[in-house]
C-alpha cells in the first residue's frame, strides 16, 4: 500500500530539525508537519496529529504549552513556535531511558541509536513477526519499557530516577500503543511499531490506517495506567 499522495515518506536530511520523539518526526518525514521541522506552532501540530493519527482536536495542547512554559524554544518567536530539535533539551521534555535514543550522559539524546533500540525491538518481538505473532500487547510493551529503564539505570551513572522520568517513559509507551492501536485485536501491529520506532515512519506500506475512532487524551491516560499496572509501578 503506497504512502498517501503528498505525504510520501522522506527521511530527514542533515539540515532538517528533528526531535527525540518518533511520532513527531514521522509527521515531519511524511509532510504533515513542515519537512524541515522548523518553526512549528500549535495549529500545525494539532492538524497534523488529527490527519495522520486521528487524535482528538486539542490532543497536544498541554504538551505544546509545556514547551513554551519551559522556555526551551530557540526560534525567533519562542512563545509561539519551536524547532523539533528544541525538544531534546534534557530533563525538560526529553528524559533518560528512551526506547530509541541514548541518554544525554553518552553524548547524544537526539538521534536514533540502534544499540539502544535493538534490545527493545527484541523484547517487543519485532525480530520475530509471523502470521500467528504479529501484534504488540500492552503487557509486552510494558515489560520492554521496564527492561529498557532497568538497563539505562545500570549503565548510566547519572540516570535520573525522578517520578517525572518514570511517568514520561510509561506515558510515551502508552502513546505509541494508542497511536498504532488495532481496536479489534486490542494490540498494536508489530510492523507498524517497527516502522514508527525504528524508522520515524508511518507504516502505510505495511497497511497502517489511523482507525475509525478518534483517539483521546482520556484513552492515553487509561493506557498509561494499564502499562504501569503490568510492571507494578506507582507514582
Amino acid at each position: 500500500m503506497p504512502d498517501p499522495k503528498g505525504h510520501e515518506f522522506r527521511a530527514a536530511g542533515p539540515y532538517d530539525s528533528r526531535s527525540p520523539c518518533p511520532g513527531l518526526n514521522a509527521l515531519a518525514n511524511h509532510g504533515y508537519l513542515p519537512r524541515d521541522g522548523a518553526n512549528i506552532n500549535y495549529d500545525m501540530i494539532n492538524h497534523a496529529a488529527q490527519a495522520a493519527y486521528h487524535f482528538e482536536d486539542g490532543f497536544y495542547i498541554d504538551a505544546v504549552n509545556m514547551v513554551f512554559q519551559l522556555d526551551i524554544s530557540t526560534t525567533s518567536r519562542p512563545n509561539e513556535t519551536f524547532h523539533l530539535r528544541d525538544l531534546a533539551q534534557h530533563d525538560q521534555i526529553e528524559v533518560d531511558g528512551s526506547l530509541t535514543r541514548n541518554d544525554i550522559f553518552f553524548g547524544d539524546d537526539l538521534h536514533f541509536d540502534a544499540t539502544v533500540f535493538d534490545p527493545v525491538a527484541r523484547d517487543l518481538g519485532l525480530d520475530k513477526i509471523s502470521r500467528k505473532d504479529k501484534f504488540v500487547t500492552i503487557e509486552t510493551a510494558a515489560k520492554a519499557t521496564k527492561n529498557r529503564l532497568d538497563l539505562a539505570k545500570r549503565v548510566n551513572p547519572e540516570f535520573n530516577v525522578s517520578v517525572h522520568q518514570h511517568k514520561t517513559e510509561y506515558g510515551t509507551t502508552a502513546l505509541y500503543l494508542l497511536t498504532l492501536w488495532d481496536e479489534h485485536q486490542k494490540a498494536a501491529p508489530k510492523h507498524w511499531v517497527k516502522a514508527l520506532l525504528g524508522e520515524d515512519r508511518i507504516a502505510y506500506r505495511e497497511g497502517y490506517n489511523k482507525g475509525k475512532s478518534v483517539k483521546t487524551n482520556k484513552q492515553v491516560g487509561a493506557m498509561t495506567q494499564a502499562v504501569r499496572a503490568v510492571v507494578g509501578w506507582k507514582p
